[in-house]
């Protein structure tokens, strides 16, 4: 019996001894220490937990792992190594001050703190806090730079908005997730809209509750990720959390009581096997129509279709906008994502992520009214469109469906032995769009061998104008190594299959003139076509002090189809004071590769022409047997020169700042240009036009932990002036007027500025945000040389509360330009002629005619405006944690 307890007594001295004491300070992401964190040994009952300052002390066992936990906070788990460990937690969805940015270098990732580059980091909480229903509208009102809106004539639009980053065009940023190249949309936009020309990923795609963070790097980067980075790179890092998932329902309406808004979204993860996880996120939401036309002016009208005024007034008198439908369309939508890993040893690991959207989009032509498509014309509308009696017939309005479906799905393999890093990863995405036209007829006069009609009143009223489609395979090779304390290089390759096809409409929708409003692809302009590239860079780093960074990129690309490129990039960063100011700049030069769609599209399209309504013309590409008549030249790539110079300051814990400038030039720049009249009929066509310079400044500061009572209060301000953005050289044709100028240099607003305020006490967290949206102006087509439009700049003001109703319930109430505020213009003279003409209230009115197809887009023109159109809206939402 002595023997016995003599042992236990000798194993508990041994466990004491084996113990030791842990000691540090939890703190925010602000800094300041956070009181009530739960500290516990893995796998163990034993625990503390923080006091008022933040502070702890635990024993805990030799090779013992602590974890640190605080509800609304992401956890952290720690190895107890030495003895003093301090902690940073981030709230959920947020990014530790500890963690680093992966996006702008190719070496060894940095802090947000020393990165030689700007880069904004959004949390998924900021994504969220906007109460925006997706995930690129959530950015236009969290960074200046970015720019989005719904256009108000939709077609194939409709199922994603162009948008952009320093006014620079969609096409221009490059989209990565989880550092890889997201696939292109298939969709080229052709319509009189901010974007004409061009073609963008879309992250209106991306649900935004599979989203952890976003960093969007602003500036140059074709040096380090190869084409489209011209403007800058926003890399979408996935959630990979293995706990604390959530479901949330979102509804919405708008002030006007329309566009009702439905959602439900699930996020979750789990472990699998010892060491791997999976994260998946299963979104559904449904949209409905919000319609906001104008007032129709009847001698407009009569006058552009030719009909007597009376026919015209009495059809207006009973639908005053003459049936229009213009606003956000109705949207269903069903996106599926998955991101996960696991370690395959102590060195490698596998990982992947795949995601899966489908969307249908439902909107509308401009309404044929019975003075436009008249039944003198064509008697048989009174069967089609009515009950078979004249009385009956009011015109129709031909519907637009769009089915959308994109995909994308990434694995990879990383290792890392004697120091070096590899990352070997297969890519691939695909875009898909296909299109139904109803309630419309051809109206060609064709006939059969017999002498009958096959269109006309034999003609079909649903149609099938087919399709387009995009997709790519990306492999990359990544390899990297810190050489020493000083030094560090990356280097890899990367090759891409591209593939765009054209998918013949039936034979309905294009013969003749086509579906009336939306005519289908053509035999000979449809067609599959590829094209590949591959790709190589060398990165290098060196420290010439600790506070003193250098980097250089270099980069070579050869693509199948039009020739190879070769770019650098150089930036640098100094800290001095205690790291409490960075300077930091760069130079570097870059190119756009022509997308597939520019290359190869080829169609007819229905557009407004000022005074003559609604005409068909079309686009040739440049590698066409006309374009070869016309002497249009092949495409080739954009060059650019991108330069910026900026300052960071954290002159205190609760205080920090960046300015950066910036200035890029763009040479050969790639435009879609105006229609022109040759032996082909009215036609536009794609060309390395002109060279652009954009220059500007991005400002970024946040002022955090003002205790207000009992509470916090924080304010941020952001903005973006634009100082020049303007072609400096002369155009290579004469396709290019004054629209298109407007529409790719002035039609985003000159400076944005975002404003916002934070209050969080108790259970409630309010946040009250106002976005001032600069002017903008539009030469529009059809408007006198003397004249531009100017949309007068406003501020729009969103107010969010969220309410913790308990640890896993929260909800949250969004209330979207609480002021009901929409866009504003007015006419502008440019000379002594345009005054004459807003001095004549007969010339005004006609000048407004031309401009807003008779008063159809009242509130934003037939080129769309800065801003929504749609005024207040409210979204509630619930989130439960599991």
């Amino acid at each position: 019996m002595k023997k016995f307890t003599l042992l236990l007594f000798l194993l508990n001295v041994t466990f004491l001894f084996a113990q030791k004491e842990i000691s540090g300070v939890v703190k925010d992401n602000t800094g300041a220490g956070l009181p009530g964190v739960n500290i516990i040994e893995k796998g163990t009952n034993n625990g503390v937990s923080t006091d008022i300052d933040g502070a702890y002390k635990i024993k805990v066992k030799e090779g013992a792992t602590l974890v640190f936990s605080y509800v609304g906070y992401n956890k952290v788990e720690k190895a107890a190594t030495g003895t003093t460990i301090n902690i940073v937690l981030a709230e959920e969805g947020g990014q530790n001050l500890e963690e680093v940015v992966v996006t702008g270098t190719r070496t060894a990732p940095r802090s947000n703190t020393t990165t030689a580059l700007p880069i904004d980091v959004l949390s998924s909480k900021d994504l969220a806090s906007t109460g925006q229903a997706t995930f690129d509208k959530a950015l236009q009102y969290k960074i200046p730079s970015f720019n989005t809106v719904q256009t108000p004539v939709n077609d194939a639009t409709s199922l994603l908005d162009p948008y952009e980053i320093r006014n620079m065009g969609p096409s221009r940023t490059l989209i990565l997730i989880n550092g890889k190249r997201k696939n292109l949309s298939s969709l080229l936009y052709v319509q009189t809209s901010p974007g004409r020309g061009e073609t963008g990923a879309d992250i209106s795609a991306i649900p935004t509750d599979a989203i952890e963070r976003v960093e969007i790097l602003r500036d140059g980067a074709s040096a380090q990720y190869g084409s489209d980075a011209i403007a800058g790179v926003m890399n979408i890092i996935l959630k990979k959390n293995t706990n604390g998932g959530s479901v949330t329902v979102r509804s919405g309406i708008t002030s006007e009581g329309d566009g009702e808004m439905l959602g439900v979204s699930m996020n979750n993860g789990t472990t699998v096997g010892e060491k791997g996880y999976v994260n998946y996120t299963v979104d559904f939401s449904k949209v409905n129509l919000s319609n906001r036309p104008g007032n129709v002016d009847a001698a407009g009208d009569a006058g552009d279709f030719g009909a007597s005024l009376s026919d015209v007034q009495a059809f207006l008198a009973k639908k005053p906008d003459a049936g229009n439908i213009n606003g956000s369309p109705e949207t269903a939508a069903a996106k599926f994502l998955v991101n996960g890993g696991s370690e395959l040893s102590e060195t490698s690991q596998m990982y992947y992520n795949a995601a899966y959207v489908y969307k249908k989009v439902n909107s509308f032509a401009n309404y044929r009214t019975p003075y436009w498509r008249t039944l003198s014309d064509y008697p048989f509308l009174k069967d089609f469109f009515g009950n078979g009696t004249p009385a009956s017939y009011l015109g129709y309005v031909p519907t637009f469906t769009g089915d959308l479906n994109d995909y994308n799905g990434t694995l990879g393999y990383k290792s890392t032995k004697n120091d070096w890093n590899t990352d070997a990863s297969i890519t691939v995405g695909g875009n898909t769009q296909t299109y139904t036209v109803e309630n419309s007829f051809n109206r060609s006069d064709i006939q059969d061998a017999d002498g009958n009609n096959v269109y006309l009143e034999n003609s079909p009223i649903a149609f099938k104008p087919g399709g387009t489609s995009f997709n790519h395979i990306v492999g990359n090779l990544d390899i990297s190594k810190v050489l020493s304390d000083k030094v560090s290089i990356g280097f890899g390759s990367e090759i891409r299959t591209e593939t765009f096809e054209v998918t013949e409409g039936d034979k309905a929708s294009w013969d003749g003139i086509g579906a009336d409003s939306f005519a289908g692809n053509r035999p000979e302009n449809s067609g599959k076509w590829n094209r590949y590239n591959l790709g190589a860079y060398f990165d290098l780093a060196y420290n010439v002090t600790e506070n003193f960074l250098l980097n250089g990129t270099l980069r070579y690309e050869d693509y199948s189809d039009f020739g190879d490129a070769t770019v650098w990039k150089i930036s640098s960063r100094y800290k001095f004071l205690d790291d409490k100011i960075t300077l930091r700049g760069s130079v570097s030069t870059g190119f756009r590769a022509p997308t597939l769609h520019q290359i190869y599209t080829q169609k007819s399209q229905y557009s407004f022409v000022p005074g003559q309504g609604i005409q068909v013309s079309g686009i040739i590409n440049n590698v066409s047997p006309q374009a070869r008549q016309l002497g249009i030249d092949p495409l080739d790539a954009e060059k650019s020169t991108n330069i910026t110079i900026g300052i960071g300051a954290k002159p205190s814990r609760n205080f920090n700042f960046t300015i950066d400038y910036y200035n890029i030039k763009v040479e050969d720049r790639i435009v879609l240009g105006d229609k022109v009249d040759t032996q082909f009929g009215t036609v536009a066509w794609f060309e390395n036009s002109f060279d652009s310079r954009t220059s500007g400044l991005d400002v970024v500061a946040n002022y955090s932990n003002i205790m207000l009572g009992t509470g916090k209060l924080g304010f941020n301000l952001s903005g973006n002036i634009t100082f020049q953005n303007e072609r400096i050289s002369p155009v290579k044709s004469n396709n290019f007027g004054q629209t298109l100028e407007s529409l790719m240099f002035t039609s985003r607003p000159d400076t944005k500025w975002i404003l916002g305020a934070n209050y969080k006490i108790g259970k409630f967290d309010f946040s009250l945000n106002n976005t001032y949206f600069g002017k903008t102006t539009f030469d529009q087509d059809g408007l006198a040389s003397s004249l531009k439009t100017e949309f007068i700049p406003k501020i729009v003001t969103d107010l969010g509360i969220n309410f913790s109703a308990t640890d896993k319930l929260t909800l949250a109430l969004n209330v979207n330009n609480l002021l009901n505020v929409l866009p504003e213009w007015k006419f502008v003279a440019e000379n002594a002629a345009g005054t004459a003409i807003l001095n004549d209230p007969a010339q005004v009115k006609n000048q407004f005619n031309l401009i807003t197809f008779n008063g159809r887009y009242a509130n934003t023109t037939y080129d769309g405006s800065h801003f929504s159109q749609l005024g207040t809206m409210f979204n509630l939402s619930l989130n439960y944690k599991f």
